[in-house]
């Protein structure tokens, strides 16, 4: 843990989370000659979390990282989009243009993670706030064993439950009616399937689907919440139950791979996101404090942007740090330029992406009024004509 209690150490610049963004956020300031250290709760990497979906504009971004290419030998590319209407008997192919792959979580945050020097990373240290240093205005995150870190520049990668967006005083996240279970299932002789994303709704259920590799399966179903979700989210076997009576009625391909899923990657959670309104008026710094990836712009998985606009918070707050800042960082004022630069570039970009998000989080709920579905239907066609158009976005150079 960090120490005895009371006791300050100082540090530079300092990240709290050590999963995609926060090791990213870190790999980017080492490249840019920045050092800084990143503090996670757990006591090891959390390489849980099953598969994250990378697109073209993620690709980018870890492109300038440095470890694409790495990352290219662990998933195969998706080569296109399907969706099915089961209930309608409809279908619709699109070829995706772009490169796109679904990456294991475990392999993208261990090959962050080996990417960077040694002890960057400090386990078991658990944050539970965030003060200015009433002499210095620095900040300085209390840990759980008491003790302090004070840092000159304090970033926030930890999560949608983020202490350092609390600081922030960000507006709360919100919750979709909706709950999305999510598996990994593996094909010891190789799957049948094309190396595709698919999609399968019949009522108000949604199967998605797409492989990792020859024989790793990445798959998740949504479907409304219900009472019964409170109980399956802490029981791996009930989860596996709940999810086969809710793709009843799909395909046998779909059921048996519900079926066949491996019950350590099973996990069943709310659809948690912040608002496009939040985002367009919150404030993302206080003072040399900041945020980056859900812990800015937590968002639904609708469009499997979450994690690539996380990696695109990366090159830009390193890039918009390093074009001000020199391996020790002392000037607060030059620190603020930085930061703001940070939010300015990022702000429209991730309200349009949580717009379409949001939008379309509305468009699968249930309980939306049909009205405010043909409102969504409209302010769709009207501002996202191209869905897969947010996948165009570069990020720049680091």
């Amino acid at each position: 843990m960090g120490g005895a209690e009371g006791e300050v150490k100082h540090e530079e610049l300092v990240i709290v989370g050590a999963g995609i963004c926060g090791l990213a956020t870190a790999l980017a300031l080492h490249r840019k000659g920045i050092r800084s250290i990143v503090l996670e709760r757990s006591e090891s990497l959390r390489s849980s979390g099953v598969a994250i979906g990378i697109l073209p504009n993620g690709w980018r971004a870890l492109h300038q990282l440095n470890v694409a290419s790495i990352l290219r030998q662990t998933a195969s590319p998706i080569l296109g989009i399907k969706d099915i209407w089961l209930h309608k008997n409809k279908q619709q192919d699109m070829p995706f243009i772009g490169e796109a792959r679904c990456l294991k979580r475990s392999d993208l945050i261990d090959t962050l993670y080996n990417a960077l020097p040694p002890d960057t990373v400090k386990f078991g240290h658990q944050i539970i706030s965030v003060k200015l240093d009433p002499q210095t205005n620095y900040p300085m995150v209390q840990l759980e064993d008491g003790s302090f870190i004070a840092a000159k520049v304090l970033i926030g990668c930890d999560g949608a439950k983020s202490t350092v967006a609390d600081f922030l005083e960000l507006k709360p996240t919100k919750l979709f009616d909706l709950c999305a279970i999510r598996g990994l299932t593996n094909y010891p002789n190789g799957h049948p399937f094309a190396h595709e994303f698919v999609r399968m709704r019949r009522d108000n259920v949604s199967v998605g689907r797409t492989p990792i590799d020859s024989k790793l399966v990445y798959w998740y179903v949504a479907h409304p919440r219900m009472q019964a979700d409170n109980i399956a989210s802490v029981d791996t076997e009930l989860i596996r139950q709940y999810t086969t009576n809710l793709v009843h009625g799909f395909p046998k391909e779909i059921v048996e791979m519900v079926r066949n899923g491996d019950l350590d990657a099973l996990c069943s959670t709310r659809i948690r996101y912040r608002a496009p309104w939040d985002l367009l008026l919150g404030n993302f710094r206080k003072g040399t404090v900041t945020v980056a990836g859900d812990a800015m712009h937590v968002m639904g998985p609708f469009l499997g942007q979450g994690g690539s606009a996380g990696l695109e918070d990366s090159i830009v707050l390193a890039r918009s740090l390093a074009r001000t800042m020199s391996t020790t960082p002392t000037d607060p004022t030059i620190v603020i330029e930085a930061l703001d630069r940070y939010v300015k570039e990022r702000r429209m970009r991730i309200v349009q992406l949580s717009t379409q998000t949001y939008l379309t989080g509305l468009l699968i709920t249930e309980s939306t009024s049909l009205l405010v579905k043909f409102a969504c239907i409209v302010l769709m066609f009207i501002l996202f004509r191209n869905a897969i158009g947010q996948t165009k976005y570069d990020c720049g150079t680091l």
